[in-house]
């Protein structure tokens, strides 16, 4: 079976989105946190997601309530809590990976690097993959 996910990073103003399967990452972007419900609703179709993970930190009631009064009435799609426990310094040092620095600051160390954008899409991917790292391989 084909399992999709639709990963949420909850935020005060923003969230970061990621469509993803355990083949990795199908599409992320941020969004801002007012448009949550229109999202999730264009993405569940669109991907035939069976699971939205939300992150288990900042805002996640917040998000959670709203994903529920988003979500078609069928019960086949299911909410679950994932550990973002340093998943944004992971998200940063990624980013840099697809990012690289340029002349001068590629000589500083990554823990110093402030990536330009927000990052909270790539904490969306680390979400989904550490959902997929959790459950047994399919046989």
């Amino acid at each position: 079976m084909h399992e999709v996910v639709i990963a949420v990073d909850p935020g005060r103003q923003k969230c970061g989105i990621a469509v993803a399967d355990r083949n990795g990452m199908l599409m992320k972007r941020v969004i801002e946190t007012t448009c949550l419900t229109e999202v999730i609703q264009e993405l569940l179709p669109r991907f035939s997601a069976g699971t939205i993970l939300v992150g288990d930190r900042t805002s996640h009631h917040a998000a959670v309530s709203t994903i529920r009064a988003a979500l078609p009435k069928e019960p086949s799609i299911s909410i679950q809590l994932v550990d973002e426990h340093k998943s944004t310094e992971e998200a940063r040092r990624r980013y840099w990976v697809d990012h690289p620095p340029r002349g001068l600051a590629r000589l500083w160390p990554v823990s110093l690097r402030v990536p330009p954008v927000p990052v909270d899409d790539y904490v969306a991917v680390i979400l989904a993959e550490r959902y997929f790292a959790a459950k047994k391989p399919m046989k």
